[in-house]
């Protein structure tokens, strides 16, 4: 199967109302000349990747805004930063522990963008014919960490293939609905009652798009 042939037959599986829809038609362009499978092949993963984002966003939302937090400091005055919302929290951190963050994920965005790790890990990138949404495990390399960070402790080891690409698309699906939501919960702070049916949350009166 083609590229695009594959991007329309996983569309279905995914939601069978409103199949594929691409608006845009980014399936078509040929992003830095990599034609029609280093592009579809790039968006698949940037879908996965945002959507993963997002889950893990959406949880940390509701943690925070239910004051659920570590029993200890993570930086001197952690402890009033608590007390705010999502969004006055990531203000009141100090540049020191965002930029802690940002080169945290940088990191682990180059460790799984890189040939030898890929080669490693006897997978191809994403871009090439690899798999959308593959994250090279730790131990495919030397490395100090006990855990990986996809499936730390082998829970999916035994599943059967067609188990595991069910799991794919509940995490798809999963995935695009944290993203709305995250976006709900952002604009509804910023501009109360915005959302329809949405949930009380406190007004922010800062710009949720500047990250620092």
């Amino acid at each position: 199967m083609s590229a695009i042939d594959d991007l329309q037959g996983l569309a279905k599986e995914a939601n069978p109302v409103v199949g594929f829809y691409d608006p845009l038609n980014l399936s078509g362009w040929n992003m830095w000349g990599q034609g029609e499978e280093g592009t579809i092949g790039f968006l698949r993963h940037a879908e996965i990747k945002h959507g993963r984002v997002a889950m893990a966003a959406f949880v940390g939302y509701l943690v925070q805004s239910n004051g659920i937090k570590l029993p200890w400091e993570a930086f001197p005055g952690a402890g009033a930063v608590t007390t705010l919302s999502p969004p006055e929290q990531w203000d009141a951190m100090p540049l020191a522990a965002k930029l802690q963050i940002v080169f945290g994920v940088g990191a682990l965005e180059l460790y799984s963008e890189h040939g030898f790790v890929l080669k490693n890990a006897g997978q191809a990138h994403y871009m090439r014919g690899g798999k959308p949404g593959f994250f090279p495990p730790f131990d495919s390399l030397w490395h100090p960490l006990p855990l990986n960070l996809y499936d730390p402790f082998g829970m999916s080891a035994g599943m059967s293939e067609e188990k595991k690409a069910k799991g794919l698309i509940k995490e798809l699906n999963n995935g695009r609905l944290a993203m709305i939501g995250i976006f709900g919960f952002l604009s509804e702070q910023a501009v109360p009652g915005s959302v329809p049916f949405g949930p009380s949350l406190p007004a922010y009166s800062g710009d949720v798009m500047i990250p620092f």
